[in-house]
């Protein structure tokens, strides 16, 4: 689940004097990696293998660390992820041309960066996008998941009944707290804008074994709390077996606190599909609002009587 509750201390726009912003789009296939972002212990993470190769390939004794526009969890893949990173310019001047190619070879195959280049002035990967949007796919066929698609899709066990799920979905749109739907962490704050969430029929893979079709919920947020699209999922997932009713979604939200019937559903059906960003003149000024802490409006107390 990406990770951007934290809310981040005024830091300098641009990179530093000297330096170059490069904008990398990227893909990777989450299950042999414990999340996005560097940790201790040794385990592997995209970002030390980017950084990893980005050091050998232009050979150089500095890292140089790159910030993504959605830290995702233990599991969860992207074909969509953007980052940044700054670079010398004396560096990039000389490994530009060469770069994309160089990291291919460098890069293990569950990760790829598939295009690079010079950012736009304002530009950055996290506080300049205005949404990402997600996808996670569940199988309700009731012989399981095509063994090729097991990577990446989660299978239920119960048909799913997409209208009533959509239902529920549309309780949930707009702008809210979504503690109940979030891992809290200290000092950060669980409001966000979901933007869209629904549910299609699409078909399996075209060189699956089996027929029928994947139930896909699109995501898109401003920016999402961590836990916070696993855990919509699964909630939606028990109004669409019927064991909850359509509005209990929406309970939960209004609740404003983990509901234990409410799981975390696995990982591995969900995917960062893309990063939204606005028009490059407006790149710095999103950055400056993206950085202000959130709260909801104030709602007027109920008239005495």
């Amino acid at each position: 689940m990406v990770n951007d509750c934290a809310e981040q201390p005024p830091v300098k726009d641009g990179p530093a004097d000297g330096y170059v912003r490069v904008r990398l789009d990227l893909a990777y296939h989450g299950a042999e990696f414990s999340g996005w972002a560097r940790q201790r212990g040794g385990r592997r993470t995209v970002q030390e293998e980017i950084e990893t190769a980005l050091q050998i390939v232009t050979r150089s004794s500095e890292l140089f660390p790159l910030t993504v526009a959605g830290r995702t969890d233990a599991g969860v893949h992207a074909r969509g992820q953007v980052a940044h990173v700054d670079l010398p310019a004396e560096l990039w001047a000389e490994h530009r041309e060469k770069l994309l190619r160089r990291l291919a070879g460098r890069l293990p195959g569950d990760v790829r960066i598939y295009r690079l280049g010079e950012a736009p002035a304002g530009f950055d990967a996290r506080f300049s996008a205005i949404w990402r949007r997600y996808a996670y796919r569940v199988a309700d066929h009731p012989g399981g998941v095509d063994p090729l698609l097991r990577g990446h899709v989660l299978w239920h066990d119960r048909p799913l009944d997409l209208d009533r799920m959509n239902a529920a979905a549309a309780l949930l749109v707009g702008e809210h707290d979504f503690a109940a739907y979030c891992k809290k962490r200290e000092g950060a704050t669980t409001i966000r804008t979901l933007l869209e969430l629904h549910w299609d029929r699409v078909p399996v893979d075209a060189y699956a074994a089996q027929e029928g079709s994947l139930a896909v919920a699109t995501v898109r947020a401003d920016a999402f709390c961590h836990n916070m699209v696993r855990a919509l999922v699964g909630a939606m997932l028990l109004v669409g077996d019927g064991h909850r009713p359509v509005e209990f979604p929406g309970e939960v939200l209004a609740g404003g606190v983990r509901n234990s019937a409410v799981n975390v559903i696995r990982p591995y059906g969900l995917t960062l599909e893309e990063v939204g960003y606005p028009a490059d003149d407006q790149l710095a000024e999103r950055s400056r609002l993206a950085r202000r802490i959130r709260t909801l409006p104030e709602r007027p107390a109920p008239a005495a009587g």
